[in-house]
Formats: structure tokens, C-alpha cells, sequence
């Protein structure tokens, strides 16, 4: 069973948690850095992770202006968007900590 879970982590994001990074994000926001959550509006609309703002990945470039902060948290729903958007943020010149996926922020 552990293994179908690590294949289903690494195609497509199911089941997959790390909850240091999720720890290592939390205390970021802590600390004032910006909680920017790169799904779809619909996405978020659908649940997100408390005080996140929502800049899709897809229009991440064109509101760059709006991601003040010099330090960012990215998340979407496994990792793949985020990573995307944390490259731009770094780009732009801003010190990115890429959460990953929403199941990795702590539950408390």
C-alpha cells in the first residue's frame, strides 16, 4: 500500500504530505511572507489555506505588482504550479518558499 501511495504522490499528486515543509511554509507567513495560492479561482473558491491570496500561475507574470512582499509562500494542489510560480517569483527577485501542495500546510 505504501507504494501505490508514493506512485500516485509522484504521478499525480494524491496522497502526497510533507509536513517539515508545510511547517517551514507556516513559520515563513509567520514571519510576514505573503501566502499566495496559484490554482484556479474555482479552486479556490472550493477551500484554501486561510489569509492566502489568489494569483493563478497562468497570469503570475502580468500581477507580479500585486505580490509586494519580499518573501512569498506558493502552493496549488500538488506541487506542479507551484514550483512554476516560485520560479517567476525567484525571477522577479523575491525569496520564495514553495509549500507544494495544500495538504502540506499543518492542520494545528
Amino acid at each position: 500500500m505504501k507504494t501505490l501511495l508514493g506512485i500516485l504522490c509522484l504521478l499525480f499528486g494524491i496522497g502526497c504530505q510533507d509536513a517539515e515543509l508545510g511547517a517551514r511554509a507556516k513559520a515563513a507567513v509567520e514571519d510576514g511572507a505573503l501566502l499566495v495560492d496559484v490554482r484556479s479561482p474555482g479552486e479556490f473558491a472550493g477551500g484554501h489555506v486561510e489569509g492566502a491570496i489568489n494569483v493563478p500561475v497562468g497570469e503570475l507574470e502580468g500581477r507580479l505588482a500585486e505580490i509586494d512582499n519580499e518573501q512569498v509562500v506558493v502552493y496549488c494542489r500538488s506541487g506542479g504550479r507551484s514550483a512554476r510560480a516560485a520560479r517567476i517569483l525567484e525571477a522577479a527577485g523575491k525569496i520564495v518558499v514553495d509549500m507544494g501542495g495544500m495538504s502540506n500546510w499543518p492542520s494545528d
